[in-house]
This record gives C-alpha cells, structure tokens and sequence, in this order.
C-alpha cells in the first residue's frame, strides 16, 4: 500500500482466524469493523464503497456493522479499492469472510429460534463478560430443564410440545458456554421476585434453586440477588443484559429483550448509563456471600 493509509487492524484478523471465538455473528463485526476502518482510512465514502461492488451506501453500512454475511468477492473488491494489495494479507481476510459466513452452531434450531435473538447468542458466545438483571424468571443461562420448560410454556401457551422441547433445548445448548474451555464470566443478578415466584411444581423450583447454589461455585460466575428492600432502583426498567469482549475493536453491547423482539445499544453514552445502573444495583444488592444463605433458606421453605 503506497499513496493509500493503512490502519493497524491486521492483527485481529489474525486472531480470530487462529481463535475464531463466538462464530460468524462476532467475526462479521470484527470483518465489518477493519473494513469500515481501512475505507474511513483512505477518506472513501459509502457511496464510493457501494458502487465499487455493485451495491449502495446503505449495503456498506450494513457489512460494516456486520448485520449481514459477505461475499469473498466483495471483500475482494473493496480490498482492491482500499490499496490492500498483498496476498497473504488479502487471504487472511478472505479467510475470515469465509468463516464468518459459516453457520453458527444454533443454525439447527433455526425452526424455534428468531432472527432478533441469533445475534445475541452470537455475542454470547463470544463475550469476555456478561452482566445480566432479571426481574421475572432466573436466567437462561441458569435454568433448569424442568424449570425452562414452565418458562416456555408460559411464553408460548399456543406452542405444541415438540416446539417446547425444541426451545428447550436451545436453551440448554447455550448453557455449555459456561463450562467450555476459556469461559466468559457471568454475573448475575436476580430480582428477589424471580426466585420466589414459583413456576412449575414445587419439586422443579426446588431443584432450580438447588442448581444456582451449584452454579455460585464455579470460579467465572457471581450471583445476587436484589431483595425488595432495594425498591424503585430494581423496579426501574425490564432485564437488561451488558456483554463486554476481549477484542477492543468490539464496544460494550447492552441488550434489552422484549416480548417479540430485542434491542441492541453499543452508543457510547448509552452504555455508560445502563453500566452505572448496573453497578448501582450490584452495589445495593445481597453480596454473593449473602446471596447463597438467602438461596439456602429459599430450599429449605420449598422442603
């Protein structure tokens, strides 16, 4: 590259292509990100951007988000464009295009699974950290199969059982993100009114309870619980979740999920605001210490 400015991105595509993390919903945005950064580089525009493969503005800011897959002959194009002319520099983000328009594993639940929540556990999978507030239920990434299934059901009342077990066992698989090799940190903290509303019988809420006292003791997940006393600061909004990642080319992600569809800020200054929320509330609520005894004489009620 001469005239051309170059960023120093590189080295994360090489990281991921040597430890692809998270699947194809991570490595389209960390794609999109060096793509967006080699284009702002060399002072090129969308418009340019889009005609050069044959699309519009609109399209490059798409693939710069990673919304959408790419074409190893877009990404070829706009390489061209943007003065990356050596080869083995070229193949590297190639490579990644081609992994990143790789399915991920979740793909086989695709009957059950909307297209608002795949990009979550995209990012999921490839969090560093992931601080979630749940007001109703325990969280997925904490419940129970018996305990799930009460969840789904409620949620989808008019779902035949197949579907149930279906959803049921998406929720499952993603639980094993806890116990893979390298995993994320979870910390948790659950309104006091998701552990004491019952959901299924009372034999699978006490097993639900007996789980999370399994689950505090792993080294990479924290729990608390925010009791009633904490008041307006827990009632203020729904379940929140903020998802941190090791790749620093990658923001924070709040989530916010609704009833049919979700929301995904990464806005510095809306982050900045749910995370003192977050930190708030953590300050307010049972230390984990405190949380496990509360825990310990929920399972006694339920005996």
């Amino acid at each position: 590259m001469t005239a051309k400015m170059r960023p120093s991105g590189e080295p994360a595509i090489r990281r991921y292509l040597e430890q692809p993390r998270g699947g194809p919903t991570v490595l389209r945005i960390v794609l999109g990100t060096q793509l967006r950064k080699l284009r702002e580089a060399n002072g090129i525009s969308r418009e340019a951007a889009g005609e050069a493969i044959r699309g519009s503005h609109a399209k490059i800011s798409r693939l710069e988000l990673g919304r959408v897959g790419f074409k190893e002959r877009d990404v070829a194009d706009l390489l061209t464009l943007y003065g990356v002319v050596d080869e083995e520099e070229r193949a590297d983000y190639l490579a990644l295009a081609r992994q990143a328009s790789t399915p991920g594993w979740w793909n086989q639940y695709g009957d059950v699974l909307p297209h608002w929540f795949e990009t979550h556990i995209g990012l999921e999978e490839a969090a560093s950290l992931i601080r979630t507030y749940e007001v109703q239920f325990i969280p997925g990434l904490l419940q129970t199969e018996q305990y799930a299934r009460a969840v789904t059901r409620l949620g989808h009342p008019n779902a035949v059982p197949r579907e149930v077990e279906r959803r049921v066992a998406l929720r499952m698989t993603r639980q094993k993100l806890l116990e893979a090799p390298d995993p994320p940190r979870l910390w948790a903290v659950m309104d006091e009114a998701a552990l004491r509303r019952p959901l299924g019988d009372r034999d699978a809420m006490r097993a639900q309870l007996e789980h999370l006292l399994k689950v505090a003791e792993r080294p990479n997940v924290t729990l608390q619980v925010a009791p009633f006393s904490v008041g307006g600061l827990a009632a203020a909004g729904g379940p929140v979740t903020i998802l941190r990642f090791m790749e620093r080319d990658l923001p924070d992600i709040v989530y916010l999920e609704q009833l049919t569809s979700a929301l995904y800020m990464d806005k510095q200054e809306d982050v900045e605001n749910y995370l003192a929320v977050m930190d708030r509330l953590c300050a307010e609520s049972a230390t984990p210490d405190e949380t496990v005894q509360f825990l310990k004489e929920l399972v006694t009620q339920q005996a």
